[in-house]
């Protein structure tokens, strides 16, 4: 595996065959794992993420040509070049609404943004619940602010990542994955509160354990609107809530018993929905004071009753999914596993003795090629560190 010097070098020659000039800025930008916490920070609930060493690589430099700025995909090899004026979604854009999106939001904040060449690349895989996407917003946002020095607060570029997916791809996300890859901290996970973005960092010391993350190399084509489906359900969910309390402003200020007072004045879909998030929001809580505490038993309790409730509650899952999930029920040496991200795929987590997790990796990848006839990708991932500028050298 490369190291992320090693990384970064190559995409900084890229850069520099393609453009033609050295680049003024290098910045890497990263994915994030997410230990528990799902859909609770649209709700404005609690997360608890972490910044991963799998990253996207930026160089960056200045554009002769005011206000039209030209982007290059180094992985897939393809280029944008666009004008800054009334810019607009892409019906057929993928990674290019991305990028225009985040220079739009930095354009309504600042008023105007000069012209720019930039180029990206990464190893974060794309797809698997590792925030790919929030990953490139943010390192856009942030190698821009560095560029052209906006003086743009980390929450404020943090809000520009997320109504950049809003406004230009169409996912109605919340704040966790872009605040994730902008203030990670190495071997430490964050205990996020989504309403207030106050952050709490907790070091991530599993003694004799180890986090093993299985790709299970699935994506859902509907996942993005499945994913606006389930907040436009906990939005009504609010809705009827606020009718008896008028306090309440989102799930994160409804509690279960409260939930379940008023059950007949919800839907069944919504009540289900709305449970899953109340509980997750506890879940969150207690898994930050079972990591203090070294209590791995209850680690593994929250973990499994996390992943059922969003298997038939939230209803995200998928049936590979919840195979890689239901394998490890029955194995002592792992202590507990669910799905992470935003569903339909992507990845599980999983908590692993350190003696077992060869064996893991090789067991449970042969299971899952056996029922579903394809590959299972093991990461290996470390805690790292969030967006950080990177040295511009030709001998790294």
């Amino acid at each position: 595996m490369k190291s992320p010097q090693e990384t970064n070098k190559y995409f900084l020659e890229q850069h520099r065959k393609y453009f033609g000039v050295e680049p003024r800025l290098s910045v890497k930008a990263p994915g994030r794992i997410n230990m528990i916490g799902e859909h609770t920070d649209y709700n404005l609930g609690f997360v608890l993420p972490a910044a991963i060493n799998k990253a996207i690589y930026f160089s960056v430099n200045r554009s002769q040509l005011e206000e039209v700025s030209t982007v290059y995909a180094i992985d897939v090899q393809q280029e944008i070049q666009f004008k800054h004026r009334d810019l607009a979604p892409l019906e057929a854009g993928s990674w290019q609404n991305y990028i225009l999106g985040v220079v739009s939001e930095i354009i309504k904040v600042r008023g105007n943004l000069p012209g720019f060449c930039l180029s990206f690349g990464g190893d974060v895989p794309l797809g698997a619940g590792l925030s790919s996407s929030a990953a490139l917003e943010c390192g856009l946002c942030f190698a821009l602010n560095e560029l052209f020095e906006l003086n743009l607060s980390w929450q404020e570029m943090a809000k520009i990542s997320q109504l950049a997916e809003h406004h230009f791809v169409g996912t109605k996300c919340g704040i966790m994955d872009q605040i994730s890859s902008l203030r990670g901290k190495k071997d430490h996970v964050m205990l996020l509160d989504c309403r207030s973005l106050d952050i709490k960092y907790f070091p991530c010391a599993l003694v004799g354990y180890q986090i093993v993350i299985c790709n299970s190399n699935v994506t859902h084509e509907l996942a993005s609107s499945a994913y606006n489906e389930r907040r436009a359900q906990c939005e009504e969910g609010v809705a009827v809530l606020q009718s008896v309390n008028p306090e309440i402003k989102s799930l994160r200020d409804v509690s279960y018993e409260f939930l379940l007072q008023n059950k007949e004045s919800l839907s069944k879909v919504v009540f289900k929905r709305c449970t899953y998030i109340t509980k997750e929001n506890d879940r969150v809580i207690e898994f930050c004071e079972a990591l203090q505490d070294q209590n791995i038993d209850q680690l593994e309790n929250l973990l499994y009753n996390a992943h059922s409730e969003m298997q038939h509650e939230y209803e995200i899952t998928c049936p590979e999914i919840d195979f890689l999930v239901d394998y490890t029920r029955n194995l002592d040496q792992v202590k507990g596993s669910r799905m992470m991200g935003g569903g339909f795929g992507g990845c599980t987590i999983n908590i692993v003795k350190d003696e077992f997790v060869d064996q893991f990796k090789s067991e449970i990848s042969e299971a899952y090629s056996n029922r579903w006839q394809k590959d299972l990708s093991i990461l290996d991932l470390e805690i790292g560190d969030g967006v950080q500028l990177f040295p511009i050298k030709s001998d790294i």
